[in-house]
């Protein structure tokens, strides 16, 4: 049963960073491609970057150069590393993947950056 678990959500101040976790388990990560969605207050969910099982990695454009897509497979996990975050990354990160032409996401973890 394929399971996602975001973790290391919270409050930063502008320009802070922090680190997100996507556990999973029911695959292997390493195996799969992922990504990392957010989704804003009043608005829709969007893409934020993606890994590919070969290690190639994409980002939405305002978080390029700020943000770092990252999987440990030791641990069966997939990282979102931020840094420099602005209000506008305010945000529920989730974490998905797709298997089978089936959509998994994760709970989602609150990330809230203050001016």
């Amino acid at each position: 049963q394929v399971q996602l678990v975001e973790s290391g959500g919270g409050l930063v101040r502008l320009g802070g960073s922090l680190t997100l976790s996507c556990e999973a388990s029911g695959f292997t990560v390493s195996n799969v491609g992922m990504n990392w969605y957010r989704q804003a207050p009043g608005k829709e969910r969007e893409f934020v970057a993606y890994i590919r099982s070969g290690g190639a990695t994409k980002y939405k454009d305002s978080v390029r150069g700020r943000f770092t897509i990252s999987r440990d497979n030791s641990k069966n996990t997939m990282y979102l590393e931020m840094n420099n975050l602005t209000p506008e990354d305010t945000a529920v990160y989730y974490c998905n993947l797709n298997i089978d032409y089936t959509d998994y996401w994760g709970k989602g973890t609150l990330v809230t950056v203050s001016s």
